[in-house]
């Protein structure tokens, strides 16, 4: 039994597909599978069910799958030691984020990450909450940046900072002319909302103590993006909640829309998050001093704020 044999089957396992692994492997698909078969020979036993698409695990072969993850993830832990000893940031790290954090976050910290570790390679993803968690079980991906908390064992949780949810109402909305909203203040108006599987819909939800849809003359829109939910707003009357470091690319025209909440304001806890066995301590730690650096003081602390469950 080798380490590459079990990289392999963790692959087709992630992948669903000895083509996609293979690929993911750099190589050939007749090596990868040749390896496979090598290694239930060897155990006696079939660690993958080929006769369905895509090819799923024997009950036998998610035991030996979920083993191989922890013996890469120790093996890994030997590289990390020494590129510790060695006090360099350097090599690779896959990190997914929610679409609502990425356009607001991602831009600076990124510059700024290029120009302290020219050597480190960034690789990022936008992803649901849901997919992020999965991926990093999987090990698709090494951290991730979304909304907490999560309430997973598996999953472990670095706040990073507490962003306050704000208003964005129409004009033509009767709570314009409303200096700050409560949150009763919303139950009578149209709200627009993100698609399903997004975190921020069901935080807004339970701000707004509503499970209702804005709905425009039997219109139902569905959304991955705050600016959209900004411009329905704009020309399609109805309110929306934004996150606060969207403000940063509103117009001055746009900002008269935006109402605060009364205190306590609802904020949502923004976390970088990694698998428990997580080992990529150097670079995680790197990644969390270039995001703090351009976060606001104020948004650092959660004193007399709400944070909303998602």
């Amino acid at each position: 039994m080798t380490l590459v044999q079990l990289e392999y089957i963790v692959a087709v396992d992630t992948y669903r597909s000895f083509v996609g692994a293979a690929e993911k492997c750099f190589v050939t698909q007749p090596t990868l599978s040749m390896q496979v078969q090598k290694l239930e020979e060897m155990l006696s036993v079939k660690i993958f069910d080929r006769s369905k698409q895509p090819v799923v695990p024997t009950e036998i072969g998610a035991q030996i799958i979920e083993q191989a993850r922890l013996v890469l993830q120790e093996s890994h832990k030997i590289k990390e030691i020494i590129t510790n000893q060695q006090q360099e940031v350097t090599g690779e790290l896959k990190v997914g984020i929610i679409p609502t954090v990425a356009p607001y976050l991602l831009p600076k910290v990124i510059s700024a990450m290029m120009t302290s570790y020219p050597d480190l390679k960034l690789l990022i993803w936008e992803y649901t909450t849901e997919d992020i968690i999965h991926h990093l079980k999987t090990g698709v991906l090494d951290c991730g940046i979304l909304a907490t908390p999560l309430a997973d064992n598996h999953i472990q949780e670095i706040p990073l900072y507490y962003e306050n949810f704000v208003t964005y109402i129409s004009k033509n909305s009767k709570l314009y002319k409303k200096k700050t909203i409560d949150a009763d203040d919303l139950e009578d108006e149209n709200i627009w909302l993100l698609n399903e599987g997004h975190c921020m819909r069901s935080q807004v939800l339970n701000i707004c103590r509503s499970t209702k849809d804005s709905r425009l003359q039997g219109l139902t829109y569905n959304t991955g993006s705050v600016e959209t939910l900004i411009r329905m707003v704009d020309v399609n009357n109805g309110a929306t909640l934004l996150p606060e470091l969207a403000l940063a690319d509103l117009s001055t025209k746009q900002l008269a829309k935006v109402r605060s909440f009364k205190s306590p304001e609802p904020v949502r806890e923004i976390s970088l998050v990694t698998h428990k066995n997580f080992i990529k301590k150097r670079m995680l730690n790197a990644f969390k001093e270039e995001i703090l650096a351009i976060i606001p003081k104020a948004m650092k602390s959660r004193k007399k704020k709400d944070i909303v469950g998602i």
